[in-house]
């Protein structure tokens, strides 16, 4: 039979279930396009920069069961998406990208949008195609979808020459997609030595990242098994709900919060799951990991990077977790360890951290204590909150409790500002019966707030919720402690009324705490039928635990003399301006 390759596409898409494309229609992929309106399966959303568009595949992966997909332009359209797709490839979401080709049945160079995409996009995806016949679009996107979603997932592309989308070629079928990607087998030997290694252990404590967030059941049963604290990476801050009484906090050094660093000061033995100990997730590096760390992953690249592991079992984390609470229970051990004590010092140190943001009101801004508190207790349990990167994202990991999987996400590895606006509306797209909550900050949302304009045109009722405080907060203050300046952190004066006017959604102006819960209110109800920009007058004064300890960190590692230097141009500059 012969179709075109913009119609094997399309075909090829549905078949693995994608639901929306995001990018931008150019002269190399308008036939795609085409093919996509046709379609009763996959909405094509355009944006207004395929920055965002690879943000918002990014988000869709993260929180559907169906896998972000771009449709964008070769050449701007890549390097304008490398963004998000940077982001994806370090945070280990499946993404596919899909991008028109300059034409192939023409020896004519120079031609508009020609450059080596494979060169440009090598370190940023798991694997590069260049499409070279219609019998091999098919197959390519299957191939595609595999990979991106095995292992270690991440983003794949491929690039579809606009010869081949616009004319028919010959293919042998149109076959249907059958799912072929499968998981490594845990070593059987290794997780019994993992199960004896937490059985021996007198206190043994759980750290779990993004890695795990599908695997939360059998994290809260082997937790409960243990009486094991469990602390999350950032990223993973969802995948170990927060209502739990075993739920310590993000991190569990010197920059996480009391009840986190004070239940995991005496671990002799860590069952890592999911995580890479990061930098961001470390606090700079800044924990103390015990000599017995057990240390879980898909992807075996990851071990002993920075800390080294007893125990490295390759493997699901949801398979693996199972296997160990079926060790532990064939061996018909209980733990030891007072249940209710650990419980009840988790919730004391808890409770008290918290009061620490709520000792009084704020007259003149607001203070993210008690906007927090309302936040979490006038939104409904089921809403996902999507964070960019800034002073907000530490705000909202240490005071905003989740407790379900996947409803928390956040640019992390790549750290990329300009996240949030554009994720919350894949978000919203991809569960359109959940509130979907973002909160930015101002100099984020000025990268990419302008795509409010694309929640309203698809009725992505998001709430953004704007922390402004007129600089980029988290960068300011780390020059404002040790340098006492602030270069090139202040922004310039922004009128987020006249933002919200112009993009068509609704307004809230919250100006300090006394505004807070009717501020909230309002824009809750006004969601209903809009997405809703609010202006939070936030009130950075008080550092996170995130922010002193990193600060604590770094410092530390300085030799004694550079020490002294920074520490005598901080005094000086403070005492004299």
């Amino acid at each position: 039979m012969k179709k075109s390759g913009a119609y094997l596409a399309r075909y090829a898409l549905e078949q693995i279930g994608v639901r929306f494309t995001f990018g931008i229609p150019g002269v190399h992929n308008t036939e795609i396009y085409d093919e996509l309106n046709k379609s009763e399966k996959i909405q094509p959303v355009l944006v207004t920069h395929e920055g965002p568009a690879a943000f918002m595949a990014d988000a869709v992966s993260r929180t559907s069961g169906s896998i972000g997909t771009l449709a964008i332009v070769p050449a701007a359209g890549t390097t304008h998406a490398m963004s998000g797709i940077g982001e994806a490839f370090l945070d280990g979401i499946p993404m596919l990208i899909i991008s028109g080709g300059i034409r192939r049945d023409t020896d004519k160079q120079y031609q508009l949008h020609q450059l080596d995409q494979e060169k440009l996009v090598r370190a940023v995806v798991k694997k590069y195609t260049l499409i070279q016949h219609h019998r091999d679009i098919i197959p390519a996107i299957y191939d595609a979808y595999d990979i991106a979603v095995s292992g270690e997932p991440g983003p794949v592309f491929i690039e579809l020459p606009v010869d081949l989308q616009l004319f028919q070629g010959e293919v042998p079928d149109l076959p249907l997609y059958s799912f072929t990607a499968t998981s490594p087998e845990p070593d059987e030997d290794l997780i019994r030595e993992a199960a004896d290694m937490l059985m021996k252990s007198s206190i043994p404590c759980i750290y779990a990242g993004w890695g795990a967030v599908h695997a939360t059941e059998a994290l809260k049963e082997l937790a409960d098994m243990l009486n094991a604290p469990v602390s999350t990476t950032l990223q993973g801050k969802s995948s170990f709900p927060e209502n739990h009484p075993l739920h310590t906090g993000v991190g569990f050094g010197p920059s996480a919060v009391p009840a986190a660093e004070k239940a995991f000061a005496a671990c002799e033995c860590m069952l890592a799951i999911g995580v890479r100990f990061g930098e961001l997730a470390t606090g700079s590096f800044g924990v103390v990991v015990p000599e017995n760390l057990i240390h879980i992953d898909i992807n075996p690249e990851v071990f002993d990077k920075n800390y080294p592991t007893k125990i490295a079992i390759t493997g699901d984390a949801d398979i693996v977790l199972k296997k160990l609470i079926n060790e532990i229970k064939i061996s018909g051990w209980k733990s030891i360890c007072n249940a209710e004590l650990i419980h009840a010092e988790i919730q004391k140190n808890k409770q008290a951290y918290f009061s620490e943001w709520l000792k009084e009101f704020n007259s003149e801004k607001v203070s993210p204590g008690h906007f927090f508190k309302s936040l979490r207790a006038k939104v409904p349990e089921d809403t996902m909150m999507v964070v960019d990167d800034g002073k907000h994202t530490f705000l909202a990991s240490e005071l905003f409790p989740v407790f379900h999987p996947r409803y928390f996400i956040s640019p992390t590895d790549f750290n990329c500002m300009g996240y949030c606006v554009p994720a919350s509306i894949g978000v919203q797209l991809g569960n359109p019966d959940n509130k979907v909550v973002a909160i930015v900050g101002d100099g984020a949302f000025l990268m990419t707030g302008l795509e409010l304009i694309t929640a309203k045109s698809y009725g992505a009722n998001i709430i953004v919720f704007v922390f402004s405080d007129g600089e980029l907060g988290q960068i300011s203050q780390f020059q404002k402690i040790p340098m006492n300046r602030k270069t090139c952190s202040v922004l310039g004066n922004i009128n987020l009324e006249a933002i919200a006017t112009a993009t068509g959604v609704e307004y809230v102006n919250i100006l300090n705490d006394e505004a807070i819960e009717t501020g909230i209110s309002e824009a809750l109800t006004k969601s209903e039928d809009s997405p809703v920009l609010v202006n939070v007058n936030i009130d950075y004064s008080k550092k996170t635990r995130l922010t002193k300890g990193v600060i604590k960190t770094n410092l530390g590692r300085f030799p004694l003399k550079e020490k002294i230097r920074f520490l005598s141009r901080a005094a000086k500059r403070h005492i004299f301006g």
